[in-house]
């Protein structure tokens, strides 16, 4: 600890003068080695921060990802918004609570026996909290339930979500359209998203509202739309009784035709309307869906699983898939014992979480994928996480592979080292955080955030689809990003 100290202090003052010779004493690490000789070549901190012309606040630490040796530091300490980098930690979260292995279950579960073609009783499909669960999974356990000889029920169809606390939106701050911010409970379809397609004909527009998969198309009565004639807002939400999402769109905005993904706020009805639909096709007639109030009792007679929380995490981290965060870090905490009943709930346990294994200081997160800008983490928090998991962990092995980038700001995937990263990104919020292999082997860990907090929130809600400033602010950051690995595979990785 004191030496990590003492070098991180030293670095950050020899980084802004940007010395052409090693400062001697030279600091060791814990195995006694000496940091790699500082290259002459190198632009210092100080004026890659002023090329980028990026407003608001910059922090990064970059460390030797196997000994724990800082090499370079600003502002380390500062807790600041992670974005989806938050999505590393859910990982980890997951990974320790629930296993790499861990499946999650959707089940028909029958109150009665099966006879003359009929359950003898209700039908509940139970959710498990799968946050990766699709219209074909709910094909498949109709097929099932067909072949079983079932046509239909005697008694009534429910849909039982209550494996994870129900939340309406994972951030409620933002635009009520936007498809990455659905709701999230233990019973998930598509994402929690349904497909808006419109088409423009003779006598206006013609709108779908479906579950779509690559191989189905079931509509949906869950979720209506209405084109308005007006000019803004471009859409409106309303909740109607029964669990419909009542959607109008401006006329204006629709051009000659095109489609999007809606979110979904009562995810457990819609899946149920949805195996309504598909178990009609495979000749199971099932009435309306309803909630089932209670735990479901009676006897699983089909059952899906979900391919393993690896598999799963590795998909969430490549795409950044903020219900598949939520539905993990919810998982993870009501796995660990926890009666939590709210994402800020299960996110104070992931912090107590990570400060008790991971040895983190100050983390504060409100959820599991960084959506909101609540949450707050130290860059040296998470490089501490990242050096305990170690180069050879499982949170490296499942991370994305990111292209380097020139001093141009240019793909450049011959610049002969290896980032695994995940990067994160929300209105004036850029942040990205993982390993760095150099030729010759040596793995750094790091962590950069750069925010602008002030001009985040003066936002309006509207504004948070598409803030004007927006694009550019993101590309600086993510230019000076990638110039700050530059110079550390400089000065570092030979």
């Amino acid at each position: 600890m004191f030496l990590t100290s003492a070098v991180s202090a030293l670095a950050t003052t020899a980084i802004a003068e940007a010395p052409l010779t090693s400062i001697r004493p030279m600091p060791r690490d814990m195995a006694g080695r000496p940091p790699p000789r500082r290259s002459s070549v190198a632009p210092d901190i100080d004026s890659l921060i002023a090329q980028a012309n990026l407003d608001g606040q910059v922090g990064f630490v970059v460390a030797d990802a196997r000994t724990g040796l800082v090499l370079e530091e600003r502002e380390g300490g500062r807790t600041m918004p992670p974005a989806s980098v938050a999505k590393s930690v859910t990982a980890l979260y997951a990974f320790d609570a629930l296993g790499q292995d861990h499946v999650f279950e959707t089940r028909l579960v029958a109150t009665g026996g099966i006879s003359d073609g009929k359950v003898q009783g209700d039908l509940i499909l139970v959710g498990s909290g799968d946050p990766t669960l699709d219209t074909n999974a709910l094909a498949g356990m109709a097929q099932k339930l067909a072949k079983l000889g079932v046509t239909g029920i005697s008694g009534a169809f429910r849909v039982d979500g209550s494996a994870l606390p129900y939340v309406n939106s994972i951030d409620p701050g933002q635009p009520d359209h936007l498809g990455y911010n659905p709701a999230v409970s233990g019973l998930n379809l598509n994402f929690n998203r349904v497909h808006f397609q419109w088409t423009k004909g003779s006598n206006g527009y013609a709108v779908e509202m479906d579950a779509r998969s690559d191989r189905y198309r079931p509509p949906v009565r869950m979720a209506t739309m209405q084109v308005v004639d007006r000019d803004l807002p471009v859409y409106t939400y309303s909740a109607s009784e029964g669990g419909v999402d009542a959607w109008t769109v401006a006329k204006s905005a629709l051009g000659n035709g095109g489609s999007r993904w809606l979110p979904v706020r009562r995810p457990d009805l819609y899946a149920g309307e949805v195996f309504q639909a598909l178990a009609r096709v495979n000749g199971v007639t099932l009435p309306k869906p309803g909630v089932q109030e209670d735990a479901a009792q009676g006897a699983p007679i089909v059952v899906h699983q979900s391919e393993s929380l690896s598999d799963i995490v590795r998909g969430m981290l490549k795409y950044s898939t903020n219900i598949t965060a939520e539905a993990l870090g919810l998982a993870a905490s009501r796995a660990r014992g926890l009666d939590v009943a709210d994402l800020a709930a299960s996110g104070a346990a992931m912090s107590d979480w990570m400060r008790e294994r991971m040895g983190a200081d100050a983390p504060a997160f409100t959820d599991h994928s960084g959506l909101g800008d609540t949450s707050r983490v130290s860059p040296q928090d998470l490089v501490n996480m990242l050096v305990r998991t170690g180069p050879g962990g499982a949170l490296r092995s499942h991370m994305k592979t990111v292209v380097a980038k020139d001093e141009e700001g240019q793909l450049d995937p011959e610049a002969g080292y290896a980032i695994e990263a995940k990067t994160g990104t929300l209105n004036f919020v850029s942040t990205l955080a993982g390993y760095v292999t150099a030729p010759d082997g040596n793995v750094l860990a790091f962590a950069i955030f750069t925010s602008d907090m002030e001009r985040r929130n003066a936002l309006t809600k509207a504004e948070r689809e598409r803030p004007p400033g927006g694009r550019g602010w993101a590309g600086r950051s993510r230019w000076l990003q990638h110039q700050f690995i530059n110079r550390w595979m400089t000065v570092y990785g030979a």
